[in-house]
């Protein structure tokens, strides 16, 4: 029997209807996008078509979206693009302390070429500190990202504020929007951002491409050269059959937004429920409400989670924690949001998704709560 898959925050499989859409690209509809024949004018109507689909769903133009390898380029180019192409105005940068590193590298290399950095801290939950944001603007800042959902403990942050307080001292804002797309409302103009990240793996399209949303106005240096694809933008061959995938996959994520979202909160609560009845000491990391619907992050005391997790061969998840050179260390997530030690060190991700059962969860609970007594009999002996 496959384990139990908990872990959709780290990727999605390919939903069946974005599998059959990308089909054709696959096979007869292989032309280039930039071809002026009959195979290509047709590949070229499918991204156009995709691009209609991201933008429906984020509540922007078509004209503005870019079709990228993923959130990570989305990302790199989102803050790359936008601090080269101010630097007249200034070269500070800002962002949480709680980003994904496809945030902070990008952002600690622009720091190591000339570009200060500064990082808000949040709170015990998970949340931005907005005073501290605010004290930290200077006449030099031209940048602020901040993510809309954490992968680890899912906690939303408060964007709008932080576009408004950008929008107020002619600051380009950024929001990885990878975890949230799907899951919660991403409406650009509700949001007010100037750029937003998605990611094609984590809402249930291919791995390798993505999208960034540039508001209409915003001008970034362009960090991929070539011919003129992408509005000139980002040079390179469209991957034509995942954006097909990555439009079918949005225009599912807008349609089904409430359906999905109720589903995997109902298996997320129904999980933590019955960790809760079956374990002692165990702590809920990130926010109990304001956090996307289909995350839960939870600590054990005297328990090692990479240790947890080599024993949960049934279940498939992520840990609080990583192991390096043997040592184990707390993820920086939970160092910025202070999470005691003694939970930090036994911290669980378990994320569920829009395929996951009752009878998985029930299962999940057994093996969870079983494997943590287990263990901690171990560390008592």
């Amino acid at each position: 029997m496959k384990p139990i898959y908990l872990d959709y925050n780290a990727t999605t499989p390919i939903a069946p209807e974005v599998l059959e859409a990308m089909k054709p690209y696959l096979e007869d509809h292989f032309g280039n996008p930039s071809s002026s024949h009959w195979y290509g004018v047709r590949a070229q109507e499918a991204v156009e078509r995709a691009r209609g689909q991201v933008a429906d769903l984020l509540n922007c133009g078509p004209e503005e979206i870019i079709f990228t390898s993923g959130g990570t380029e989305s990302n790199n180019f989102a803050i790359k693009g936008a601090v080269l192409a101010n630097r007249h105005k200034g070269n500070h940068i800002i962002i949480s302390s709680v980003e994904h590193p496809a945030v902070t590298e990008v952002c600690r290399y622009l720091e190591a070429n000339g570009f200060p950095l500064s990082y808000i801290p949040v709170d015990e939950m998970g949340v931005i500190h907005m005073t501290a944001l605010e004290k930290t603007i200077m006449p030099e800042t031209t940048l602020i990202s901040v993510m809309h959902a954490n992968n680890e403990v899912g906690t939303i942050q408060p964007i709008r504020q932080i576009s408004e307080l950008g929008g107020k001292h002619g600051i380009i804002v950024h929001t990885d929007a990878a975890q949230s797309v799907g899951k919660t409302k991403t409406d650009v103009t509700e949001l007010g951002v100037d750029l937003l990240s998605i990611a094609g793996h984590k809402i249930y399209a291919p791995k390798g491409v993505g999208a960034l949303y540039v508001r209409e106005g915003i001008v970034l240096e362009k960090i991929m050269h070539g011919a003129g694809h992408e509005h000139n933008m980002r040079a390179g061959t469209e991957n034509v059959a995942s954006i097909v995938g990555l439009g079918k996959a949005c225009e599912i994520a807008k349609r089904d937004l409430g359906k999905n979202c109720a589903h995997m909160k109902k298996m997320r609560d129904r999980l933590f429920d019955g960790l809760k009845e079956a374990i002692s000491d165990i702590r809920l990391n990130g926010h109990p409400e304001k956090r996307i619907p289909n995350t839960l992050s939870v600590g054990f005391t005297k328990i090692d989670a990479s240790r947890l997790l080599s024993e949960l061969e049934e279940i498939a998840a992520s840990g609080g924690s990583a192991c390096h050179t043997g040592a184990a260390t707390i993820s920086d997530v939970l160092v910025a949001m202070q999470v005691p030690r003694q939970y930090a060190m036994g911290t669980l991700r378990l994320s569920t998704g829009r395929m996951t059962t009752e009878e998985e969860i029930d299962r999940a609970i057994g093996i969870i709560s079983g494997t943590v007594k287990r263990e901690r009999n171990r560390f008592s002996m």
